[in-house]
């Protein structure tokens, strides 16, 4: 078992980018797939607590535009918790933990510090 895990959807761009690049660089981790394993509540738990909720949720992505007006209200790190679990294509992708880190989205430049 690695100490570096992706989270993700396997046929999102950035995602793909994020694995091309931990490939590239020699980084073995464990790859998650929301849509086939969903996403466990605690774990959004720790992550909000390292970036907080409004990092996590996508208001950018299509699943987020194609919620109802009243889902779209988000009134703490509860409520987005519970969206992004129904939900889990809200969640920003990739999410990569690391020994020592959370990575949300993907920055070459991120990496490179994440990874040196």
């Amino acid at each position: 078992m690695t100490d570096v895990q992706l989270y993700g959807i396997p046929n999102c761009d950035t995602v793909k980018k994020a694995r091309v690049w931990l490939g590239e660089h020699g980084v073995v981790y464990q790859f998650h797939d929301y849509k086939k394993q969903g996403v466990d509540p605690a774990r959004l738990v720790q992550w909000c607590g390292q970036v907080g909720w409004e990092k996590l949720v996508n208001r950018a992505g299509t699943t987020f535009r194609k919620l109802p007006d009243a889902d779209k209200v988000i009134d703490g790190e509860d409520s987005a918790i519970a969206l992004m679990v129904a939900n889990p294509s809200l969640i920003k992708r990739p999410v990569v933990e690391y020994p020592g880190g959370l990575l949300v989205g993907f920055s070459a430049e991120s990496y490179a510090r994440a990874f040196s």
